[in-house]
């Protein structure tokens, strides 16, 4: 393993027996985990070419079971997104989706750096559970069209492993390493398709556009090369998405979006991407049928009640789904206060991501414990109008800390000219 990691520190390609070596050491304990860690780290320094991705994406799929899906009578498709601030989306999706008629076999993650993860925030709603094993993934999928779980370990398992990794080792954002991750576990829950929301702006992983146009290039190469279908969004996150930050109070504000009372901007890349999602996988021709599939989804309240029917199948409360008081609330909030008046310009979505875990609602290694209800409800976005003295947040906590206050406070810009206005899509790599 030593001379794999020189090779790689180097600069040299690696071959796939390499590669298959690496993570099958990795898995069984031959390979101890600073070995890994260093392999990691010189991938990020050196990258890795396009044969050398899909060599790691293939041999991390097989690492576990690979589901398939004959006989349902129906398309399947998944989306990932690349991670951000305030990003619900996957929490009213998959059963918005699955209403109209697809099905959606969706395995997410947890929180990764600054940005919170899907089963974080389900597991916030009493009861929930996360983790399933293939063989019950599958009979849920079969059964009710759709599921949300996390690897396990026949799953992906390598990704399970290498994914806390790269948390802890500042190895999150190496390209090459993201793609292989978000696809071994996504091609092995077996869709047929797969739509990448690939985050970009202050919030994102991926901070400018040209990187994250150039990951979603590579996360749309690779899918198709491993025989499936592909398309990638490069949507915006230079400020948070919707109005809520945290675990609970996020997974209150994604289940408004199919009550038709969500934020705007969540509202509408949730109906962006479910579009995406129904066109990919055959279920729509084009943009207005899948769009008027949500639309009667949404209306006739069956979206709603696929979120109930997930949610009371996977252990949790399905009163959630219309009851946010029933989920976990911290005790203590302290507004946060404009100190002049101006225009919203900015709002530093990695500062408010990184004082969420500070407040102990995210990790800062992969042991810790997440507090759901700890949490940011943001009342001022950019474009908005304040005046001295008005409150722009309101911080959620277990205890009182002037310091946090005082650090959501700083997140934001205000100056005396309005911004212009910033559109969620910035780019799609189509079908």
């Amino acid at each position: 393993m030593k001379l794999i990691i020189r090779k790689k520190r180097e600069g040299s390609a690696l071959t796939r027996a390499e590669i298959e070596r690496w993570i099958r050491g990795a898995l069984d304990g031959t390979i101890p985990d600073y070995q890994s860690a260093a392999l990691l780290m010189a991938i990020t320094i050196r990258g890795m070419d396009r044969e050398e991705t899909v060599a790691l994406t293939e041999t991390m799929l097989h690492s576990g079971s690979v589901l398939t899906w004959e006989g349902l009578g129906r398309p399947t498709v998944d989306k990932h997104s690349t991670g951000g601030v305030g990003d619900k989306v996957s929490i009213a999706l998959a059963p918005w989706v699955a209403a109209c008629g697809a099905v959606v076999p969706m395995i997410a993650g947890r929180g990764l750096g600054h940005t919170g993860g899907t089963l974080d925030k389900l597991e916030a709603i009493p009861g929930f559970r996360c983790c399933l094993g293939s063989a019950e993934f599958a009979a849920q999928v079969r059964k009710i069209g759709f599921a949300i779980t996390g690897q396990s370990d026949d799953i992906a398992p390598a990704d399970g492993k290498l994914y806390a990794l790269r948390d802890v080792t500042a190895t999150v954002e190496s390209r090459p390493l993201i793609v292989a991750s978000i696809l071994s576990k996504k091609l092995a829950a077996g869709a047929s398709g797969i739509v990448f929301d690939v985050k970009c702006g202050r919030g994102a992983l991926m901070e400018s556009q040209a990187d994250a146009t150039a990951l979603a290039r590579d996360l749309v190469d690779v899918t198709r090369l491993l025989g499936r279908k592909a398309r990638a969004l490069v949507t915006a996150m230079d400020q948070p998405l919707g109005f809520a930050i945290g675990n609970a109070n996020e997974t209150a504000e994604a289940l408004a979006v199919l009550r038709g009372e969500g934020p705007r901007d969540l509202t509408e890349l949730t109906q962006l991407l479910g579009s995406a999602m129904l066109i990919l996988c055959g279920v729509a021709r084009e943009r207005h049928e899948a769009e008027a599939r949500l639309e009667r989804a949404l209306t006739s309240g069956d979206a709603l009640r696929r979120a109930e029917l997930l949610i009371q199948t996977q252990g949790g409360d399905p009163r959630v789904a219309t009851d946010a008081a029933r989920l976990p609330r911290a005790p203590c909030e302290v507004r946060v206060l404009a100190d002049r008046e101006g225009w919203v310009t900015a709002i530093d979505g990695r500062a408010l991501g990184e004082l969420v875990i500070a407040m102990g609602g995210g990790r800062r290694v992969r042991e810790d414990s997440v507090d759901p209800a700890v949490g940011i409800r943001l009342l001022r976005k950019e474009g908005d109008r304040v005046a001295t003295g008005e409150a722009l947040a309101v911080v959620e906590a277990r205890h009182e800390n002037p310091e946090w206050a005082d650090l959501a406070r700083r997140a934001y810009t205000i100056t005396d000219k309005k911004p212009a206005a910033m559109p969620v899509l910035i780019a799609d790599l189509g079908v």
